[in-house]
């Protein structure tokens, strides 16, 4: 359960974080620490991104890989390329960035992708800070560009019972015979490969969601919730609701070429922080407010999550 001490905020991190002979005797200005199994980090998982790049080796230990390998989804022939996660820093906030390019060709579309190694979380609260974009940062607009936050338990072969998806995915453009900006909030409780069938639950919430939005989702007794800036818009259950422990991911993909005019575009999505409560239903506002007591202390990222719920 490592917990990193973000520099600028030793005294109050000194006062919810470390021993008091630490602090007496003068922390450093970044601290690793590991936390008492029985401490309030027990079933919490929080990550504000504060990494220097792609290949950061805390990025890596804090679970994460960077996406580098070919593969669905998107454009059968495009790429997923390490150096389109990056880290940015916006009004002294550390932000994840995924930057997508396409020129309208498969050998011409990069796409990005950071996942957690490990599938533990089920059972509980997720939830993350996300700022969707409408239109490219460059080139001409209209790409059928997909921006998701979602959960996942691989698929280990077709129509497998212990398969698990949640999915937050913002079409700007279109797509999936949306007319225009589309939500898609679905859960899955399997799937067929080839031919493609899939059996899930979705619900479409048809506006733009440009700029900044705090997803949550609630993992709970049989029922699965998703809520866009604490706004209920989807609640799925049944078979729907999740079986296996899932890992949590961001992605930034392209669902076909038929948008695509002129010259290269790209889209960027940025994400400020992920959370998850092993366990618990935490409404949209308390999430809220337990992420800003986490930046309060200066805590960056701490991972309290056992598989099974136990700490």
């Amino acid at each position: 359960m490592p917990t990193r001490i973000r520099p600028g905020r030793i005294a109050l991190a000194c006062a919810v974080a470390l021993p008091l002979t630490a602090c007496a005797a003068g922390s450093p200005v970044e601290v690793e620490t590991v936390a008492d199994q029985t401490s309030a980090s027990c079933g919490l998982f929080f990550d504000d991104f504060d990494y220097t790049g792609p290949d950061d080796p805390a990025l890596r230990g804090q679970g994460w890989n960077v996406r580098s390998w070919p593969g669905g989804p998107g454009v059968p022939g495009a790429s997923w390329d390490a150096d389109n996660i990056s880290f940015a820093e916006e009004s002294g906030d550390s932000l994840l960035r995924l930057t997508s390019t396409t020129d309208g060709t498969p050998a011409g579309t990069s796409q990005a992708e950071l996942t957690f190694g490990e599938e533990k979380f089920h059972e509980g609260t997720y939830a993350a800070k996300v700022k969707f974009s409408d239109a490219p940062v460059s080139g001409q607009d209209g790409d059928t560009v997909l921006q998701t936050f979602y959960t996942i338990t691989p698929l280990a072969y077709d129509n497998d019972p212990a398969y698990s998806e949640l999915d937050f995915e913002y079409l700007p453009n279109s797509g999936w015979g949306a007319p225009a900006e589309a939500m898609y909030l679905t859960s899955y409780h399997t799937y067929q490969r080839d031919p493609w069938v899939a059996d899930n639950t979705s619900d479409v919430v048809n506006r733009s969601f440009d700029g900044w939005r705090d997803l949550v989702v609630q993992v709970t007794d049989g029922v699965v919730r998703y809520y866009v800036d604490t706004h209920l818009v989807a609640e799925h259950s049944g078979k729907y609701y999740p079986s296996s422990p899932m890992s949590i991911n961001f992605n930034q993909w392209f669902v076909d070429m038929s948008g695509h005019t002129g010259g290269p575009s790209t889209y960027v999505q940025d994400v400020d922080w992920v959370y998850h409560q092993q366990g618990e239903s935490v409404a949209p506002e308390e999430v809220n407010r337990r992420v800003g007591a986490q930046r309060d202390a200066g805590v960056s990222r701490v991972d309290g999550v056992a598989l099974g719920g136990t700490c």
